[in-house]
């Protein structure tokens, strides 16, 4: 896997500062794209335990509340595999932060009916996040005033009340 950034101090991609890592390779295409330039998938930065390490150093301070996964795609299946080890330190080391993953994918019908089915590591890689963001960004639905997300469609999913409901549990802030 390959990276294009990682932000130390991110405060618009989920609530309070953050630790934000942009990976690169994306199938979705999406018009209007605010980072095509992660498309490609060897864009950027080889992901190494060393990047992974930084990452894992840049969330120690208790001003930072958690971690961003976005991209291009983190749930393409190289990248998802890739950062099932870092989603899986960054949870034992720092339990207390939260884990969000931003993805084009549907939570219901491509991540629980489909990913978790092909991949068996996937339930695993879900107990380790907090919030997804799902669904493609569609510049016909753009809506700046939406918060920490682009467009109309996206959601903001509480990912571990919506497995133990069954069904999609949105975020609402507080």
């Amino acid at each position: 896997m390959y990276y294009s950034i990682i932000k130390n101090c991110d405060i618009a991609n989920g609530p309070g500062v953050r630790v934000t890592l942009f990976v690169s390779g994306c199938t979705h295409h999406c018009e209007g794209c605010f980072n095509q330039e992660t498309w490609d998938f060897q864009y950027g930065e080889p992901f190494t335990q060393k990047t992974a390490d930084r990452i894992l150093s840049m969330l120690a301070p208790d001003y930072v509340e958690g971690l961003t996964l976005l991209g291009g795609e983190p749930l393409e299946p190289g990248n998802r595999e890739a950062l099932l080890p870092l989603v899986r330190a960054a949870k034992e080391r720092y339990p207390k932060k939260n884990i969000w993953c931003y993805t084009g994918y549907l939570f219901e019908k491509d991540i629980l009916e489909k990913f978790c089915v092909q991949w068996e590591p996937m339930k695993e890689f879900l107990a380790c996040l907090d919030v997804i963001v799902d669904g493609a960004f569609i510049l016909a639905q753009k809506d700046i005033s939406l918060q920490f997300r682009g467009s109309g469609n996206q959601r903001i999913i509480l990912v571990q009340e919506s497995l133990e409901k069954g069904e999609a549990v949105l975020w609402k802030q507080d």
